[in-house]
């Protein structure tokens, strides 16, 4: 099943820069990316079919097994070698400190790990040399001690920097367990967003071989058009990963022209029509053939698809979908306001990182990277996006766009 779908793995875990690994539960190695190759000292292809007992120090390969089969049998997400360390064993020998993340799935029935691998070897470094600086200080407390009268100075100037160390480590480890809470969501939520399609298309194309007569045409077409929307969305998933990815390296390529706003926003809210809920309507703003920008239009189609888009998606039945334009001199200032669930207070502050997604919509579907997408374009390109959110009764998402380009880019007259 994933040998059909390699080129979706790859894509998803390039844009990953820890190691991914899949292994059924006989152990044998599915596939990696090519982050998990460059730490173990392997080329391409080469760990794939392999057992994973050869990426474990053999001092540890005899208990691996039996505490391997224990996990897939309880099917939970975890984090391995909870209050122990773990090591891994490069193509050369070498062992080396990790972290391990698991996630059981399943897919047509078969049941499969992702794991997260993370070399760790700096942090123990850092850890180490964390001991040794208390060590130290303690011991100079120790030898002050006598001298108390003549080095009070110099002992609250010792005080002072291992509390600054203990600190900056605390600091540390808070937005480190952060990160791994992050990651294990997303681990999750790229098993379900993309088991729920490929289940589906899977389903529809053994049912599609099953009607063989003339007039079973529409059953035949119903089936098609499902399997070309889910691959429609796995494809928007794909582009969501790839733009990450541009954005990461700097290798966007924004092409600037003059346009009406409502060309784009034309554009968008006739596609977005057919996602309408019963009752539902959006208010189209009266001055948008009035305002002409200098901008990439492609974005701002991405920005207006993305906000009008979760407007809908997180909207009731029979609400208004409010869109609203205001132009001042050195910008262009788009609202986008809805009737909807709104976003958690507690969420809030994590709305435009990469992955998150809020706890009143887990079981949605989405990727939790849209408006991280958005934030890194505006950001770009000299814009903002902001918002306000009442949970249970709506939220404003605000875009503001530069008429001046950022000094980066090319500057432009205002129309």
């Amino acid at each position: 099943m994933f040998n059909a779908n390699a080129d979706i793995f790859s894509a998803l875990a390039a844009a990953i820069p820890e190691g991914v690994l899949i292994v059924d539960k006989q152990q044998k190695i599915i596939t990696v990316n090519a982050a998990t190759n460059t730490m173990f000292s392997y080329s391409d292809n080469e760990l794939e079919g392999q057992e994973l007992q050869l990426l474990i120090p053999k001092r540890f390969r005899a208990g691996h097994r039996p505490v391997f089969n224990a996990f897939v049998h309880e099917a939970e997400r975890r984090q391995m070698g909870k209050g122990r360390d773990l090591f891994g064993v490069r193509k050369t020998g070498e062992e080396f400190p990790v972290e391990v993340g698991l996630s059981p799935f399943e897919v047509a029935g078969e049941t499969y790990v992702i794991a997260l691998l993370i070399d760790i070897t700096e942090r123990k470094k850092v850890e180490r040399e964390i001991l040794e600086l208390n060590t130290k200080l303690e011991a100079k407390v120790r030898e002050r001690t006598k001298e108390l009268q003549d080095s009070i100075a110099e002992l609250r100037s010792e005080v002072s920097l291992r509390k600054q160390a203990e600190s900056r480590a605390l600091e540390s480890l808070k937005k480190e367990r952060e990160l791994n809470e992050l990651k294990t969501k997303f681990l999750s939520l790229v098993s379900h967003e993309f088991k729920t399609p490929l289940s589906g298309i899977l389903t529809s194309t053994v049912l599609v071989g099953k009607y063989r007569q003339e007039e079973q045409q529409p059953q035949r077409e119903k089936h098609l058009e499902l399997i070309k929307n889910k691959v429609h969305y796995l494809n928007g998933i794909l582009n969501d990963f790839l733009s990450l990815e541009r954005l990461e390296s700097g290798k966007v390529n924004y092409r600037f022209s003059s346009f009406l706003l409502s060309k784009p926003l034309n554009e968008v809210i006739y596609n977005a029509n057919v996602l309408l809920k019963s009752g539902q309507k959006i208010n189209y703003p009266d001055n948008a053939d009035d305002v002409t920008l200098y901008f990439d239009e492609k974005i701002l189609e991405l920005i207006l698809t993305n906000l009008i888009g979760n407007a809908i998606k997180y909207s009731p039945a029979d609400t208004t979908i409010d869109i609203r334009i205001t132009g001042e001199e050195e910008k262009v200032i788009l609202k986008v306001i809805d009737q909807g669930i709104g976003i958690p207070k507690e969420d809030q502050k994590y709305i435009f990182q990469r992955y998150f997604r809020a706890e009143n919509v887990l079981n949605d579907q989405g990727t939790g990277i849209g408006l991280n997408i958005i934030k890194g374009h505006l950001d770009e390109l000299g814009g903002t996006i902001s918002f306000s959110s009442i949970p249970q009764k709506g939220s404003t998402f605000t875009v503001e766009i530069p008429t001046k380009l950022a000094d980066k880019h090319e500057a432009y007259p205002i129309d």
